[in-house]
């Protein structure tokens, strides 16, 4: 367990956050799926790109226009989030 700790989590952190990130990122956008297996069941099967759809549909632009942007900033803070952890720091000199 010491040497899991100690070698594997380390080497297997950039891939690790990479993961969650694309899994995060790809689940953020799922609409057509959700809404062919799943419908769009209040309470249920709602997912953000499920209520945006409803308010273009409903002609509610402004909402949809703000339920999008808190979605971009979601997207933005995780993925800002993920570069950080993934972020090495500068090495001096030709190695790296």
């Amino acid at each position: 367990m010491q040497t899991f700790r100690r070698v594997v989590l380390p080497l297997a952190k950039a891939g690790l956050v990479t993961g969650f990130a694309l899994s995060f990122a790809h689940t953020l956008g799922e609409f057509g799926v959700v809404l062919m297996v799943g419908g769009n069941i209040p309470g249920v099967t709602r997912t953000i790109s499920i209520d945006i759809y409803d308010r273009v549909q409903a002609a509610q632009y402004s909402a949809a226009n703000t339920t999008a942007f808190v979605l971009l900033i979601m997207s933005f803070v995780v993925l800002s989030i993920v570069y950080g952890l993934n972020r090495r720091p500068w090495a001096v000199g030709p190695w790296k």
